[in-house]
């Protein structure tokens, strides 16, 4: 996964082609933890913030929702839509809404020249994008590598991101209903979001087939998102008088109950829409 370049610019997309399969409204439990964490970073950008779709697929409604969620909280945001296979970036111009909504061929080394020729109120060279994304999505991507080239795949993408911005990858089920992902910056991994439709959840472990590539082979004793997500199906099991409520409630019980040993990110207010965010430093894969 090595970046070649030709006059300082990549030769060709950085990744593989991915098996492209998508859903409309497949990554809006995602979407919206995006837009609340995101709004005030959102508002003072200037010029407008770039926000990017990753790997969107055969077809791109992951890219056409992103825009119009986004566009709630910054009415210019331009969304580009990224794709490694040619096909799918010529089936996506139709969608096309430039300058707010573009499409191009690109893989992790993030293509964003060129955006728009607007400049913004800071002046010359301040063209969207020029600074880097605000957000990289990269969601059902890289499930299909090994484990071992997740660090350089992230090293890649946290580049590419703006002051402030954030890079989101993760995993989710084929309408959308378990996902987990992690948020990133330019820094490194800083939290785990489990995020489910909680009627018909069984247990808060069913959420691991979902995990992220780089937890996903962890999921084994001694390891620490192990013991999370045990910890976590034992308050479940401890809250079951809570479900004559609703699974709501039995899962803001749950989480409450965590908290007093795991390091949990947010309160109620996201515990409540089936979300659960824990700091990255407490599940992340144990030294070999």
């Amino acid at each position: 996964m090595r970046v070649r370049t030709a006059g300082g610019r990549a030769a060709r997309p950085v990744g593989a082609v991915t098996r492209g399969t998508t859903n409309p409204n497949r990554l809006r439990r995602m979407d919206r933890w995006i837009v609340a964490e995101l709004t005030p970073a959102l508002r003072a950008a200037d010029p407008p913030p770039v926000a990017v779709d990753l790997g969107y697929g055969a077809a791109p409604w992951t890219a056409v929702e992103l825009r119009s969620r986004l566009a709630a909280v910054r009415a210019d945001v331009r969304v580009v839509g990224i794709e490694i296979e040619p096909e799918r970036v010529a089936v996506a111009q139709r969608y096309a809404r430039p300058p707010e909504l573009t499409f191009r061929r690109g893989g992790f080394e993030v293509p964003l020249d060129g955006l728009d020729g607007q400049e913004g109120a800071g002046g010359p060279g301040r063209a969207p994008g020029a600074g880097g994304a605000l957000l990289i999505r990269a969601a059902n991507v890289l499930r299909q590598y090994e484990e071992a080239q997740v660090a350089e795949a992230w090293a890649l993408l946290r580049a590419r991101l703006a002051p402030g911005g954030l890079l989101v990858e993760g995993t989710c089920d084929e309408i959308g209903r378990r996902h987990v992902w992690v948020a990133l910056d330019r820094e490194g991994p800083r939290t785990l979001t489990l995020a489910a439709r909680l009627g018909g959840l069984e247990r808060p472990s069913d959420l691991a087939e979902r995990l992220p590539k780089a937890l996903i082979h962890r999921n084994v004793p001694g390891e620490p998102v192990h013991a999370f997500l045990r910890d976590l199906d034992r308050a479940w099991a401890a809250a079951a008088p809570y479900a004559d409520f609703g699974a709501r409630q039995r899962w803001i019980a749950t989480a409450r109950t965590v908290s007093a040993d795991w390091p949990l990110v947010g309160g109620p207010r996201r515990w409540r829409l089936g979300e659960l965010t824990v700091r990255w430093d407490a599940v992340a894969p144990a030294p070999a």
